[in-house]
């Protein structure tokens, strides 16, 4: 009985005796933070080149590419340090980001600078400069895809005398109603259309209806208008 080993002494004098401390050459650090740079360089560029949001943020697309690097950093000195590691996992779970993601695809773009630097922190560094080509390529294919309709909000102030006539005339397009606000005999209707690229004479038939003091159109994509 006094012979059996226990999981905990396997941990308190093989694993940790073996793993507890590891070592990285100065060239294993400088590939691992160099493949990181490279991976992020790329996510930079191609968040640049296939924005299409309202507000391009060149401080958050810059942080991509120090996350990268970030994160290859953390990989390497977890690597080396079981003991370690346990802690940095407990203390990162305790980190909160207060900051809103307003557009879905900046979320794949960190995660896929995460992903970059965890790889060539781990010295995978065909693998993160392989991947980062490939996913690279596949986000300039979806940010090229054409569509044939573009959404718009229009927005029209008129007399309540003129209601059916509007009325009439929006019945041409393909529009939903998103409000309608009356305020002393004057109605502010704001709809969402879908247009051809460049087809906006109907506007011309709106603003020649008696009644109608003017008509807006802008650019919309769900969270912002252009």
């Amino acid at each position: 009985m006094d012979n059996v080993t226990t999981f905990n002494d396997i941990l308190k004098k093989s694993f940790l005796r073996e793993y507890m401390f590891g070592t990285l050459s100065v060239v294993d650090i400088l590939l691992s933070l160099l493949t990181a740079f490279m991976a992020g360089a790329f996510i930079y560029g191609i968040y640049k080149y296939t924005y299409k949001g309202v507000l391009y943020s060149p401080s958050f697309n810059a942080t991509l590419l120090v996350m990268t690097m970030i994160t290859s950093l953390v990989i390497m000195t977890i690597s080396t340090n079981v003991v370690l590691s346990l802690g940095m996992v407990g203390a990162l779970s305790i980190v909160r980001f207060r900051t809103a993601i307003k557009d879905p695809l900046d979320v794949v773009f960190m995660f896929w600078a995460i992903a970059a630097g965890i790889s060539s922190g781990a010295g995978l560094y065909f693998l993160t400069l392989f991947g980062a080509l490939i996913i690279g390529v596949v986000i300039i294919v979806l940010s090229r895809k054409k569509h044939t309709d573009t959404v718009y909000l229009l927005v029209i102030h008129y007399t309540e005398e003129a209601n059916e006539e509007v009325k009439r005339e929006l019945q041409k397009l393909d529009y939903t109603l998103k409000s309608k606000i009356v305020r002393q005999n004057i109605v502010e209707m704001t709809a969402e259309v879908r247009l051809k690229i460049d087809n906006t004479a109907f506007m011309n038939s709106l603003s020649n209806v008696e009644g109608v003091r003017d008509v807006s159109l802008v650019q919309y994509n769900g969270d912002y208008a252009v």
